[in-house]
């Protein structure tokens, strides 16, 4: 086969390959056969699993540093809005940065829009104080969030934790 030839299809393998257009165990073998065993080594960069770790373990100490700081501190609404906003734009930059990489974190992911649930609960409790109504609908624009980020993400656990929470709501208001 042509050199020039065989390029073409190695590249188009290698793009099948990065898509997942075919499963990848079919990707290697065909590139095992059309390079004769002479597969270069792939050029991602290996991200260290010790900080992967640690990155999920500094956004799982997120979740109650941010309850604390909402629920159990005498801090003003700006500077509540302040560190959700700070906690919840550290974790999508996580999740942007990484998903370029190709590595799934979901550890910001669940963080963040735990967070904002906690800090949209709160802002909702103080400018509505004893009103049903806001509340419901703040639980179930958060569950719809989670439903649009789950589908958008291919991320199955977004999506049944949004129409659980959507369900729970429904029956929690007619019970």
């Amino acid at each position: 086969m042509q050199h020039k030839r065989k390029s073409i299809i190695i590249n188009e393998i290698n793009y099948w390959k990065k898509n997942r257009l075919l499963p990848e165990q079919y990707c290697d073998y065909l590139l095992a056969l059309y390079t004769e065993g002479n597969q270069p080594k792939e050029d991602r960069k290996v991200v260290n699993g010790k900080m992967l770790k640690s990155v999920n373990l500094l956004f799982l100490l997120l979740i109650p540093m941010s309850v604390f700081l909402l629920y159990f501190t005498e801090l003003s609404i700006i500077l509540q809005t302040a560190f959700a906003i700070l906690f919840i734009f550290l974790g999508a930059t996580l999740f942007f940065y990484f998903s370029k990489k190709e590595i799934i974190l979901h550890i910001p992911i669940i963080t963040s829009t735990l967070i904002y649930l906690f800090f949209s609960v709160e802002i909702v409790t103080v400018y509505f104080p004893n009103q049903s109504l806001p509340l419901y609908m703040n639980l179930i624009s958060n569950c719809l969030i989670w439903v649009l980020l789950g589908w958008k993400w291919r991320l199955i656990y977004l999506r049944i934790s949004g129409f659980l929470g959507i369900a729970a709501i429904v029956v929690s208001i007619f019970i």
